[in-house]
């Protein structure tokens, strides 16, 4: 029998939008013709690269970030009126699988195939209802800053052409803010308005963007645009692919485009936030304020975490994880000799200097050191613990200025399939008050490895898999991930420094803290002001960052959650297979099980580590 999961989750690529959108080519027509000996999976595969290749098309910026040059000068469509089509694309591709193919000829991982394809048309149909329920704008992952950020850190430069391409986009970006910004304007008039304060923050960003040479004649520093586009030009001039009278043309077409398509789609975003400020609530509010806002919530929460456990549940997991976690730092607090409550004991850790980089250039520097170092190391240890290894580079980077916010959460961006571009983890360093040093051993594996670039890279270079299991997109598996590596960093042998150690459950806590805040605010009625209090008593997190993390929540219901859910999914399951398994339990089997499928929803990732102790047994 099929299995058809309706549960709830945002497929990465489908979100974007792109060229206009075709009806998925019928399989007796477009597939390749058939030979006696191809079975059913091999004849599925072929057919969901097809349509995965369809579905690239309509994201002329997933290409690119897949390192593709195909086309390069265009910026997806982010029309509601795309949205639509491409749900609809979904469902036509749907109906032809379930017609065309027998499920129970194939094999066990082309079943998986065949079901995380219905899965995210099932997910992004469940969450179509409440698409004007989304904050366009907001200070986490607005178009305004990431498709300048797309621009300047994607969009690779290597002659005379793609440099035309790069200003086409830059038309582009602006016809794509005007987009978003009509779809803003819908949502208000339902009602749907981000908190106040991402309205001030998206207006600081914006203007960030529109500030400098040559939006100012007079401005003795460029806008971030302008200075990246004059060290690309001037790389073609050096290279020799351009001569200067070209490249004095090119940066003249650059400038135009600056000044007669972006500025004021980004005057006209600002305009509008100022005009809509005076309609948003003085007090930040959870979604459940919305109309039919608790479905909404149970939605996010089934998308994000690839679970249908609701709000109370988890809710109450989260206090569970709490009392948990605080109970394992009160043992950290007697080894290291702290006289005191654990609440003494999170100021002194917040407060005291010696646990802070100076805040500084050279202690900015010395983070990203640092941070590079612990994952250098860990790296060496692999071996012991996994039998599949990333291929790609990482590098760890500051923010760039543009969209850097005092105590903004790290993060990490995956590099292109053929390795032309790394990997990145980013970290925001314009306050280095707000980052305890640490904390920052843990968000070193959790973004690099074993984390992150570890389970992404691995994924983005599978082989044997339909092309589009290598850029599935699964939050809670995804994230989950992230925060088992670090548990997983200290059973490699990491974090002799017990305060590091501590630093280690501080990041598991504020997690599970999560759990917590995520659920209150959005399911319970919590204020900005309860959930910033809770945090104080519950973690030793900086007051800045407390802030930047309780207003990530608001604006990015049921995100949160996804980190705590995966983990305790992952670690369920390793428990599991160690104890039905006994003395054949193989760590690095078990990891290269869990990763060597890709992202998958979790209760699919259950079902694949059931078969692999099967086979196991047998």
């Amino acid at each position: 029998m099929r299995l058809i999961i309706n549960s709830v989750f945002i497929l990465a690529g489908l979100s974007a939008c792109g060229p206009e959108v075709v009806a998925p080519a019928d399989v007796a027509t477009n597939q390749v013709e058939q030979t006696a000996t191809i079975t059913e999976s091999q004849r599925l595969n072929q057919w969901l690269n097809e349509r995965n290749e369809e579905l690239l098309l309509m994201s002329p910026m997933r290409l690119t970030r897949l390192g593709r040059k195909d086309l390069y000068d265009q910026i997806d469509d982010a029309s509601e009126e795309a949205g639509e089509q491409r749900l609809q694309w979904r469902a036509q591709t749907v109906e032809q699988l379930q017609s065309n193919f027998d499920y129970d000829a194939l094999s066990s991982d082309a079943k998986i195939s065949y079901d995380i394809w219905i899965y995210q048309y099932e997910t992004a149909r469940a969450m179509a209802p409440f698409r004007r329920h989304n904050y366009v704008f907001n200070q986490m992952r607005g178009s305004h800053t990431s498709l300048p950020n797309f621009l300047i850190n994607s969009h690779t430069v290597s002659n005379e052409s793609e440099m035309q391409a790069y200003i086409s986009r830059i038309v582009g970006i602006a016809r794509s803010i005007d987009q978003s910004l009509y779809r803003a304007k819908l949502g208000a008039e339902e009602n749907v308005r981000a908190p106040r304060f991402a309205y001030e923050i998206v207006s600081e960003q914006s203007l960030a963007l529109i500030t400098g040479a040559p939006f100012d004649s007079q401005a003795n520093v460029d806008a971030p645009l302008w200075a990246d586009a004059k060290v690309k030009i001037e790389a073609l001039l050096s290279e020799g692919e351009i001569g200067e009278a070209r490249a004095r043309e090119l940066l003249s077409e650059v400038e135009k485009a600056l000044l007669e398509t972006f500025e004021p789609s980004y005057q006209s975003l600002i305009a509008w936030l100022q005009e809509d400020y005076q309609n948003t609530s003085q007090q930040a509010m959870g979604v459940a304020s919305l109309n039919n806002g608790d479905n909404y919530y149970q939605a996010s929460l089934e998308s994000m975490t690839t679970t249908t456990l609701s709000a109370d549940e988890i809710h109450q997991l989260g206090l569970n994880e709490v009392a948990r976690i605080k109970s394992e730092i009160e043992i950290i607090k007697q080894q290291v000799g702290f006289e005191g409550s654990l609440e003494d004991f999170f100021t002194y850790t917040k407060t005291d200097g010696r646990f802070y980089y100076p805040n500084d250039d050279e202690g900015r520097q010395g983070y990203l050191d640092d941070a590079a170092s612990y994952i250098a190391v860990m790296r060496e240890k692999l071996p012991d613990y996994f039998g599949l290894f990333p291929q790609a580079e990482l590098e760890v980077r500051r923010v760039e200025a543009f969209r850097e916010q005092d105590g903004g959460a790290a993060h990490y961006r995956t590099g292109t399939q053929d390795g032309s571009r790394p990997g990145v983890y980013y970290a925001h360093l314009s306050d280095m008050a707000q980052l305890a040093s640490h904390k920052m051993e843990a968000t070193s594996y959790h973004e690099g490895i074993p984390g992150h670039h570890m389970q992404l890279s691995i994924q983005r270079e599978l082989t044997g898999v339909p092309e589009f299991r290598k850029t599935a997109s699964f939050t809670a598996y995804i994230e989950g991930w992230g925060l088992y590596a670090e548990l997983l960093a200290k059973e490699m042998g990491a974090f002799e420094d017990p305060y590091k150690d501590f630093g280690r459950l501080g990041s598991e806590i504020y997690r599970a803290v999560r759990l917590v805040l995520d659920t209150g605010i959005h399911a319970k009625g919590w204020s900005e002001e309860e959930a910033n209090t809770y945090y104080r008593e519950n973690s030793a997190l900086p007051d800045g960052k407390i802030r930047s993390e309780v207003r990530r929540y608001f604006v990015m219901p049921g995100q949160a959650t996804s980190y705590k859910i995966g983990m305790l999914k992952i670690l369920e399951l390793r428990e599991k297979a160690r104890s039905e398994l006994g003395e054949k339990f193989d760590i690095s089997a078990f990891h290269d099980t869990v990763l060597g499928g890709g992202a998958l929803p979790l209760s699919i990732l259950e079902r694949v580590v059931d078969n692999w102790i099967s086979e196991v047994q047998a």
